[in-house]
Order: C-alpha cells, then sequence, then structure tokens
C-alpha cells in the first residue's frame, strides 16, 4: 500500500503525488481513497479506491534503474510483429502489465519502425504512433524526472542510442 507523499507513476496522467488517503462515500458506499495529484497538472486532482488503485498505480524506478532502461536503447528492441492487430495486442497487452525495461523496447522498435518508413516515404501506422506517444509521455517523463534532465534531453539521447 502508498502512503501519503509518495510518488507513484499513474497510468497515462505520468508521475502523481498522493496528498492524501481518505475515506469517501459514493452512492452510499464508504471507502479509502488516494487522491493524487499529477506533477504536470497541480490543479488536476484524481480520487482512486484504494482496493484497486494499486493495479493502475506503479512505483517510481530508481534513478540506476532509470539509467539502465535510458542506456538499454543502444541495443535492439524486441521482435516486430507484421499483423498490426496482433502487434497492437501483443505490445499493448507489455504496456498495460507496466514493466519498464519491456516496455522501453517496444518504444526502440517502434522508434526504428518509424525511421524506417519514414525514410522510405511510408506512413507509421495510426495505432503504432498512438503507443508510441503514450511511452514517451509515460515512461520518458519518469526517466527525465528521475534523471533530472529534461523531456526533449531524454527524447534526444534515446535518438543518438538508436541511430548509433
Amino acid at each position: 500500500m502508498f502512503k501519503k507523499g509518495d510518488l507513484i507513476l499513474y497510468s497515462s496522467h505520468g508521475i502523481c503525488k498522493i496528498d492524501d488517503i481518505c475515506e469517501k462515500t459514493f452512492s452510499y458506499v464508504k471507502k479509502d481513497y488516494y487522491i493524487l495529484h499529477p506533477m504536470g497538472d497541480k490543479k488536476l486532482s484524481i480520487s482512486i479506491p484504494v482496493e484497486n488503485g494499486t493495479a493502475s498505480m506503479l512505483e517510481l524506478l530508481s534513478q540506476e534503474e532509470a539509467g539502465e532502461i535510458l542506456e538499454s536503447f543502444k541495443y535492439d528492441g524486441c521482435d516486430w510483429i507484421d499483423v498490426d492487430k496482433e502487434r497492437g495486442e501483443v505490445y499493448s497487452e507489455v504496456v498495460k502489465k507496466g514493466n519498464r525495461k519491456e516496455i522501453a523496447k517496444i518504444a526502440n522498435t517502434l522508434i526504428k519502425e518509424r525511421s524506417k518508413l519514414e525514410a522510405s516515404g511510408k506512413k507509421f501506422h495510426e495505432k503504432d504512433k498512438r503507443l508510441l506517444s503514450n511511452i514517451e509521455n509515460s515512461l520518458f517523463a519518469e526517466l527525465a524526472f528521475l534523471l533530472n534532465v529534461s523531456l526533449e534531453d531524454i527524447e534526444e539521447k534515446v535518438n543518438i542510442y538508436i541511430n548509433n
């Protein structure tokens, strides 16, 4: 269970701080809730039931893990799946599980495939584009936060590693 003051990664909202854990009543049912606010949007407040919130909330990586994941872009990603629907299902399932090392491999593969397609004048599939954007908005933002650099610095470093 998380505590008040913890920083966590929460779905598409990215890094959030747990401002409070309190009891709320909705439809005559009392439950404990995590009260989160995304670090990128201090005005937004999110209430997540404690009993099922942890499924979509992840502990932040350590600084060392963040460095290792960034370095992993020097190496091959995962296997490219030619069938669009199958690729979308497999890659999305990996992202949903939250293993950042595996997510980085998918990002690596998608970035390489996008570059290859664009170089040959072809379009990058819209679903792949959305998935990569979601990964960049969460994983890359987490790496930037933990390594105390900008998101642009992470993107630049990833591109350098991938293109060498």
